[in-house]
Formats: C-alpha cells, structure tokens, sequence
C-alpha cells in the first residue's frame, strides 16, 4: 500500500507565511521598545480583545491554566468550596480548581455534543457550590440558557473555559459574555494562539477585575504595595504583539475551519463506523478540533493504521479527569464521558487545509474500513 504524504494534525506554516511581514513588524516594534512584559501592546491587546467580545474587561495572564486560576480566586473561592464541572476535559480545569483549594464536582457529558449535560447538574448542587466551570469543548458551546437559570436559582457563580472555542456563539452571542468570568487560552494550537503560552480572562464585573489584576502581579495594585498573596502571570509584549497581528483574522480562520469541517462532513458520510461531530441548534461550533467518534471499539487501531500512513490524528481526551492517577481514589462512574474516551478521535485541520488534504485523510479512513471515500 503506497503511503500518503506525511500530514501532520495542525500545520501553522500557512499562517506564518501570511503573516510574515506583520509578524516581523510586530517583532522589531517590541525589541526595538526594550519593553518586554506588560508593555504597551499588552494593554493594547487587552482593549482590542474586550472590544472584540464586546466585554468591560480582558485581563492578559500567563496562560488559561492561570486564567482560570485567578477567575476562582477573584470570585472569592477557596477552601471548602465545591465548583460543578466535566470530567471530560484538559485536567487544567480541574488542576485550577484543586489549586485554589476548593473541590471539582464531576457531572457527566452529553453524548452528542461531548459538553457538561445540563440535566444532570442540578443534582450535583449542594450548600458548598460555589460555581459551575463549563467547557465549551472543541469549539462548540455548552447549552448556557439552563445553566444560567441553575446559577440564578441557587445564587452560584458561573465561569466559562472557553480555551478551545474563542470566536463560537450561544444563539447568536460570542462565548466568554456569559459567565461571571470567561478564561482563554492563547496556546499554540488554538483558534487565536500566541507563539508561546498566553492566557486572557474577561468579566463585566469591575472589582472582579480589580482583583484579578492585582492577582496577576503577586497581588499588588501599585509595584512593592502588596495587599494579598497572588501569582507572577503577565503576558509578554512580544505575545501580545502576535497576538494583536492575529486577532482581525480569527473570524475569517474560523469560518474557513467550519467550511473545511462541511467538508470533512461530505467526505465522511458514507463511513458508517464513523460518528460525526454534532452541532446544536443554538450553536456556532468553531471546530478547534474536527472529532469523529470511531465505532466498534477499532478507534486505537484506526489511529495506529493512520500513522503508519503519515498522517497525524489526536486523542482528545483518552481519559477522563476522574480517572486520572490524581483521582485514582474516587469509585465515581461517569458512563458517557468514558465511552467517549474510548472512541473520540480528532482529525488533521487547521483553517488553510486543502480540500486535497482532506480527500487524503479520508481516502485512508475508508480503506481501514474496507470501503471507499
């Protein structure tokens, strides 16, 4: 069997090359200023970023690990205190709960969007819940309107983790302008990513972003005044100089990933061991990830054959939260989050993906199957 072009699961070169000149610009701009940390183009960035999501404040950080960090700890929780989120997700959301001291409180998914379901939550809230921690994974968005009726009705916080969908909508509204505190994350691969680590948490609420500035800069308003215990989480100028090059696009990278998402759609129907990804209707998915589901317990071996083939594929996640090594201890089952382990796989894209690309991937898939695409 003749081996396809080796094909990775994300290829930035076609951004870099788009942006070469501006990127240089931007590069020279913060080197030739001397000022490399919380200089001008981070605050620059930091009001480009509000107007964008049409939020009061953006308060850049370090990474959305710490986003989601200091969100909790200007939200006032701590030790003792119970946040209701999902199991399957990247361990950092449950990691920033644990790191507050405060406990996460596993619900389990929906299987067809792979986001928190909604209708198990209300039976996970007790005296102790201080804040439900939706994701909104893979680019699509949780089903907010009864969330927030939940967080109405028993007085509780609501903080988004949008680190995999900047730039997806509610019912026509950008996620992040929901919750009390939205955290994203700037990481390489996602739909906006820096070059680096970079994080960014946004809230309407003035003295939650107060707080959240003085926690980012080891809880001082002005240098050496220190008024609480807080982090060393700034945002360099040169990401945040990348950053603003980057940010008029997203639009635009978004919509070319759900067009190459349709297309994954027309290419994959007729594969029937292979589950699409869903979306709502009251969603605009953004497709971080393009995830298919691979039927008959074959997902490991369909990854495995593509490999060998040259193309890259990606499990996100293999395991859920409440499974870790961390979380050994607990004897909770959460059976749709599981399954979804077992059988989620995430396919190459990135928004200049050629159609070609694709056909290659696909081609694959259905030989594995038997079948052709």
């Amino acid at each position: 069997m003749q081996q396809v072009s080796e094909i990775p699961v994300l290829d930035l070169s076609p951004e870099i090359e788009f942006l070469w000149d501006e990127l240089n610009t931007a590069f020279q701009r913060v080197l030739r200023s001397g000022i490399f940390i919380m200089g001008e183009d981070v605050s620059i960035f930091e009001s480009e970023f509000a107007a964008y999501l049409n939020v009061k404040h953006a308060i850049a950080v370090n990474s959305g690990t710490d986003a989601l960090v200091i969100g909790l700890r200007a939200l006032n929780i701590g030790v003792g205190d119970e946040v209701i989120t999902t199991s399957f997700t990247f361990f950092a959301t449950a990691e920033a709960i644990e790191t507050v001291g405060a406990s996460p409180i596993f619900v389990d998914i929906d299987a067809q969007t792979l986001n928190l379901d909604i209708t198990q939550v209300e039976e996970r809230i007790t005296a102790r819940t201080k804040a439900i921690l939706p994701v909104h994974l893979y680019g699509h968005p949780v089903d907010i309107d009864p969330l927030a009726k939940l967080a109405e009705k028993y007085e509780i916080k609501i903080i988004e983790d949008v680190a995999q969908s900047l730039g997806g909508e509610y019912k026509g509204k950008k996620l992040g302008t929901f919750g009390d505190v939205a955290a994203f994350s700037f990481f390489p691969s996602k739909n906006l990513g820096a070059y680096g680590d970079g994080g960014l948490l946004v809230t309407d609420d003035d003295m939650i972003a107060q707080t959240a500035q003085m926690l980012r800069v080891h809880g001082a308003r002005k240098k050496y005044h220190n008024e609480i215990l807080g982090y060393n989480s700034r945002l360099d100028s040169l990401q945040a100089a990348i950053l603003r090059v980057k940010l008029p696009h997203v639009e635009n990278w978004n919509n070319a990933r759900r067009l190459a998402a349709s297309r994954y759609h027309e290419l994959l129907r007729g594969i029937s061991e292979i589950v699409l990804p869903f979306e709502a209707p009251y969603a605009r998915h953004v497709y971080h990830q393009y995830t298919v589901r691979v039927l008959s317990n074959k997902r490991d071996k369909l990854k495995s054959f593509l490999q060998q083939q040259g193309i890259q594929t990606m499990v996100y996640y293999p395991m859920p939260v409440h499974q870790l090594p961390y979380y050994r201890k607990q004897t909770l089952s959460l059976m749709a989050a599981e399954k979804a382990a077992d059988e989620v796989l995430s396919l190459p894209l990135w928004p200049q993906i050629q159609i070609e690309t694709q056909q290659a991937v696909v081609n694959q898939i259905a030989t594995f199957f038997g079948g052709n695409a």
